[in-house]
């Protein structure tokens, strides 16, 4: 199919923040896949059917972000083991015989994002928030983490939902209230999986000696929590760390290379961040 122009693209809605055109363009690149393109689509829950029907033989793959993870699962023919572990599909790639296969790349890209700063095994984490990416975090903790999990959450539902997920996962989830959310920032390795501003009351609570902070955000970077734990001499994480490796993973789905540049995507990715 090499003379066949091949396209991929993310969809979700909002959409236009989205970095994923320059990672996996700046991927194309350096590949020299001159004939692949990759574009961005507002798609909702509504039209998502209509939209995948309608692509034809020179679709390879697609990205899907929120509300979209869970939408997919219903109009694929397949899906991972890492996917249905979680219920989210950001993923899809098409085969040559037609069929469609859902994955999900965001719980190795957690684990690879750790692992590239020296973070094979913790004792023990905290998780602040309890939203979709909440139970990625938990998926990536089931490998990383030796011992319980303190999830953050602000009511009983969510209590209920990251219990569930502990449960299906084979993690120790201990459940806390948010409004006690700094005690969580005592933790080994804390992740939060929160929107922005969220967790800016508790930056004079980070310790003097901090371990990892993993902060799913990447714009706007830092946020505060990130720029007191890096003053406090913490090791931090980012969201841009997060989606370079989880790009990185899909870019290899669809083409089939495996030779991606990891510094080449993320270095497009800070081009693109310092222009906005």
């Amino acid at each position: 199919m090499a003379d066949i122009r091949r396209r991929a693209a993310v969809l979700g809605s909002p959409i236009a923040h989205s970095l994923s055109p320059v990672l996996h363009r700046a991927a194309y690149a350096e590949l020299g896949l001159a004939d692949w393109s990759y574009d961005r689509f507002e798609i909702d829950e509504a039209a998502l059917p209509g939209f995948v029907e309608g692509l034809d033989a020179s679709w390879a793959g697609l990205s899907l972000t929120m509300p979209l993870k869970r939408a997919i699962i219903p109009l694929l023919d397949e899906i991972s083991a890492t996917a249905a572990s979680v219920e989210a599909v950001n993923t899809v790639v098409f085969t040559e015989d037609g069929r469609r296969i859902g994955d999900n790349t965001d719980i190795p890209g957690m684990v690879a994002a750790l692992r590239e700063r020296g973070v094979d095994k913790v004792e023990s984490a905290a998780v602040l928030g309890a939203g979709a990416t909440a139970s990625s975090a938990l998926a990536a903790l089931a490998v990383v983490c030796a011992g319980p999990v303190t999830a953050y959450v602000r009511s009983p539902e969510r209590a209920a939902e990251m219990r569930g997920w502990g449960g299906r996962l084979g993690v120790d989830v201990m459940i806390a209230d948010w409004a006690d959310g700094a005690a969580a920032l005592s933790a080994p390795l804390v992740i939060a999986t929160t929107p922005a501003g969220a967790t800016d009351a508790f930056t004079g609570s980070v310790p003097e000696a901090p371990g990892i902070l993993f902060d799913v955000l990447y714009e706007p970077w830092p946020t505060a929590l990130a720029a007191a734990w890096s003053a406090r001499g913490g090791a931090v994480v980012g969201g841009l760390d997060l989606l370079v490796h989880q790009a990185l993973l899909q870019v290899e789905q669809m083409t089939g290379v495996p030779q991606v540049s990891l510094e080449g995507m993320r270095n497009a990715g800070l081009e693109a961040l310092e222009s906005r």
